[in-house]
């Protein structure tokens, strides 16, 4: 059975950076597209990046276009957003999922994920 565990929140002032990584196992990770989430409190879970098997592709929300990057390595079975100049609108708790994928597509849609981590806290503070 698959599970991803994700790492890295924790609590920084706006500007800052963070680095989340999402841990694979279980799974061919390579035949998997990766997605990062987040929720907001009192928000419902909203879209935040995405990547192909291969990592040759990604999308990003508008919102964090420019300031965070989504990348992987399938020998490590590791996804990671890094977060740069991070704001206090980014507070969230944020999740990676898996989809198996055909070659070149992501996906966008909670729903399309197969796969989902616990979760990990980010709090931007001002």
């Amino acid at each position: 059975q698959g599970q991803l565990v994700e790492t890295g929140g924790g609590l920084v002032q706006a500007g800052g950076s963070l680095r989340l990584s999402c841990a694979a196992s279980g799974l061919t990770f390579s035949l998997y597209a990766m997605g990062w989430f987040r929720q907001a409190p009192g928000k419902e879970r909203e879209f935040v990046a995405a990547l192909t098997r291969s990592g040759g592709s990604t999308y990003y929300v508008d919102s964090v276009k420019g300031r965070f990057t989504i990348s992987r390595d399938n020998a490590k079975n590791t996804v990671w957003l890094q977060m740069n100049d991070l704001k206090p609108e980014d507070t969230a708790v944020y999740y990676c999922a898996a989809k198996i994928a055909i070659s070149g597509t992501y996906y966008l849609e909670e729903f399309q994920y197969g796969y989902w981590g616990q979760g990990t806290q980010v709090t931007v503070s001002s």
